[in-house]
């Protein structure tokens, strides 16, 4: 990874599923396509489901033959580790769980600043469920305790974020009305099975592993209601 060169930041942005849940492979294959090594260096981030070692474990069997480096974050990692372990990566993958446990421990350690940086110097910032959530300024998650509720992100990718939209059935009508109430602003919802390909341009690229799994741009409309446009 260049040091001095700035790249627009690209994340990919998946909606649920992959190896950790053992189903849609395809998705990390996606995945893996945006980058141009051939045997690409990735790491995992397990914050989000506080490190689970059956997890780590599956990133590592999914990975260990394609790609010449695969490598897991320490919790105990300082800031100057974390800058040091993304320095040589192609990929970062954050992994799902809690997504307010998630960015609150990166913000009181400093790793979002650091992640930040990585993605503006040309690392590929990718994650599930809660590890899509994360990039976004906002995002809808029920990691408070107190059901399905607006909360805040990193802010590398603008606008909102909704993961599980074809599997949880209260997500999507709950994400259509924060959008049309203007408690979140308008952003990407995405099924499981489905990952978006994001540039800081605003670009999309969808991909979808299952049958029927895809992605939408929900916007708010000048009536002041929830428009769903399919990616």
């Amino acid at each position: 990874m260049s040091q001095s060169v700035y790249h627009i930041p690209r994340i990919i942005a998946v909606g649920g599923g992959g190896f950790t849940h053992a189903c849609d492979p395809t998705l990390e294959d996606f995945i893996l396509g945006h980058v141009s090594n051939h045997r690409p260096r990735i790491g995992y981030v397990g914050t989000a489901n506080y490190d689970d070692p059956e997890k780590i474990a599956l990133f590592h069997q999914r990975f260990g033959l394609l790609c010449s480096v695969h490598t897991h974050l320490s919790p105990q990692a300082t800031v100057a580790d974390v800058g040091a372990w993304v320095a040589p990566l192609d990929i970062v993958y954050v992994g799902g769980g809690n997504t307010l446990h998630l960015i609150e421990t990166w913000r009181r350690t400093g790793i979002d600043a650091v992640m930040v940086t990585a993605a503006r110097q040309g690392v590929l910032m990718a994650g599930v469920s809660a590890g899509a959530n994360v990039w976004f300024e906002h995002a809808l998650s029920d990691s408070g305790g107190h059901g399905l509720a607006p909360i805040d992100g990193i802010g590398l990718v603008a606008g909102s974020c909704c993961p599980h939209y074809s599997t949880e059935p209260l997500r999507q009508p709950a994400y259509l009305d924060c959008i049309a109430t203007g408690s979140l602003p308008g952003g990407i919802a995405i099924d499981d099975g489905a990952a978006v390909l994001l540039d800081g341009t605003g670009l999309a690229t969808v991909y979808s592993a299952r049958k029927g799994a895809g992605a939408y741009r929900i916007t708010r409309n000048g009536a002041g209601m929830a428009v769903s446009i399919p990616l």
